[in-house]
């Protein structure tokens, strides 16, 4: 990924400057497979993606800063200064930069001037693909860079999550800023979300490609539906620590989990368990697949995880059941499941590169036949994490 001459022009009349910015990128991301296993103390398996978001800076002599993005031009130049970051509503997308510059003029003393910057992003709009940590990422990098912070990545990436968390009022995750962050071309993250232990897994698409189906129906209930299943996770484990000295279910190997389930007195409860405990087995087992090249194996494991999500978990609804259903019955397709929070937003199949076409037609047929509307098709490959573009 190289410098893109027009948006460096489109940066240069906003702005009025003849200057040439520096130009950043970060991805968005894909989880392949460890889904509601985060905030259960378990491990994810995401992937950056091609889609992303891109900045392009030029420090300026005073101490304002002026940012800009050219998905919400309606909202013209958005101008704070270096001592004016608190959170505004009425600044909208624009907080998620000014929540990471804020931080790290706290943590430094070396942001002494203010910067222009323009945003261009390519993630399709609520489509689950993490464009918030995508935007808090590349303000990371870039400001790290222009200002010669000589950050580590990972405390960047704690920060991107530290801006989501107390900032906007998220309570995510590290997986989607961790992704972000610290992708690589080619592999996937296996990362622990207790000890952020994580490992770089190949994943050769040479052959296969991964494509993204966007069920276009807004997710109204995720955020309430949510925090109801985090509860009910934590009331199972609450009951298991009768018993068992565990700290979260992502201890837990499924053996251990079906001798001691009688202990979670709601019934609803143990299913919720079962999925936190089973999907996270099911995430270490992936690593192994991939390292032994066998995307068959890969693909049940995604099959296997959408069947937990959609029975036990219940987060899928109608939309996603209907586009991973119908990517199951289509020739050339390894595996297919949910990605991201459920109720809406996207799936993901591996796919036969030669078949990929035919298989998206099918799904759109059935889909279309179904649901009345038609999904929205991506095809993603992996890239690396945050960086500044030559």
């Amino acid at each position: 990924m190289t410098v893109n001459p027009n948006l460096t022009a489109s940066f240069q009349e906003i702005f009025q400057t003849s200057e040439t910015p520096r130009q950043f990128f970060a991805p968005g991301r894909i989880n392949l497979i460890g889904e509601h296993t985060d905030y259960n103390g378990g491990h994810v398996f995401p992937a950056a993606i091609s889609y992303g978001t891109y900045a392009l800076a030029v420090k300026r002599n005073d101490n304002l800063l002026r940012f800009y993005s050219m998905n919400f031009s309606e909202n013209g130049i958005i101008e704070r200064t270096l001592d004016d970051l608190a959170y505004r509503s009425e600044d909208n997308w624009a907080n998620y930069p000014k929540g990471v510059l804020l931080y790290l003029h706290q943590a430094t003393d070396k942001i002494t001037s203010g910067m222009d910057i323009l945003f261009y992003g390519d993630i399709p709009n609520g489509a689950g693909l993490s464009s918030s940590a995508s935007i808090e990422l590349v303000t990371g990098v870039l400001a790290d860079s222009v200002y010669g912070l000589g950050m580590e990545r990972i405390p960047l990436v704690q920060l991107g999550q530290r801006v989501e968390n107390e900032y906007i009022g998220v309570n995510s995750g590290i997986m989607d800023q961790f992704s972000v962050g610290m992708g690589k071309q080619g592999h996937a993250i296996l990362l622990d979300c207790n000890t952020l232990a994580y490992e770089h897994a190949p994943v050769d698409l040479s052959e296969h490609v991964i494509l993204i189906a966007n069920t276009n129906k807004q997710r109204t209930l995720s955020g309430s539906k949510y925090n109801e299943r985090r509860s009910e996770c934590e009331a199972a484990l609450q009951d298991l620590q009768q018993e068992l000295k565990i700290n979260s279910l992502g201890e837990l190997t499924p053996d251990t989990f079906e001798q001691h389930h009688t202990l979670i007195s709601n019934p609803v409860n143990v299913k919720r368990a079962r999925h936190a405990v089973y999907e996270n087995n099911r995430t270490i087992e992936a690593l192994k697949k991939l390292q032994r090249h066998d995307l068959a194996a890969f693909g049940e494991l995604m099959n296997d995880s959408h069947r937990s999500l959609r029975d036990d978990y219940e987060v899928t609804g109608q939309e996603l059941d209907t586009i991973v259903e119908a990517a199951w019955a289509q020739d050339g397709v390894l595996g297919a499941r949910m990605t991201g929070a459920g109720f809406g937003g996207c799936a993901i199949a591996l796919v036969e590169k030669d078949k990929a076409d035919a298989v998206q037609a099918g799904i759109q047929q059935h889909y279309k036949e179904k649901i009345g509307y038609e999904a929205t098709f991506y095809t993603a490959t992996i890239g690396d994490g945050a960086k500044e573009l030559a």
